[in-house]
């Protein structure tokens, strides 16, 4: 079992950045995805990025492509998500996840087995 816990709640203006941590903690050493997801309400969750833990490949949705960045620490068990030229569209409640396996396709809500509670982005 995986536990996930966002941070990084935050009130940017239009153009600013913010970065989102995901500590993860528990049987970490399992987790072979671990993604971004942000909702909207009335709205169906949507994949924002992913990587493959053990190989770092990355993966991102076509709206944050060039202005979003995933990373993680390994040493910190945290998983990271730089939003550079942040949009009012970006506004949404965001969300970690991770699974034991390679989640195909990336943004496969279903794939993921591991979910934080979320934290809560604004640009206004």
């Amino acid at each position: 079992h995986v536990q996930l816990v966002e941070s990084g709640v935050g009130l940017v203006q239009p153009g600013g950045s913010l970065r989102l941590s995901c500590a993860a903690s528990g049987s970490k050493s399992s987790v072979r995805s671990m993604a971004w997801f942000r909702q909207t309400p009335g709205s169906e969750r949507e994949g924002v990025a992913a990587t493959l833990t053990s190989s770092g490949i990355t993966f991102y949705g076509d709206s944050v492509k060039g202005r979003f960045t995933i990373s993680e620490d390994k040493a910190k068990n945290t998983l990271y998500l730089q939003m550079d030229n942040l949009k009012p569209e970006d506004t949404a409640m965001y969300y970690c996840a991770a699974d034991a396996k390679a989640v195909a396709p990336w943004d496969w809500i279903g794939g993921y087995t591991f979910w934080g509670q979320g934290t809560q982005v604004t640009v206004s």
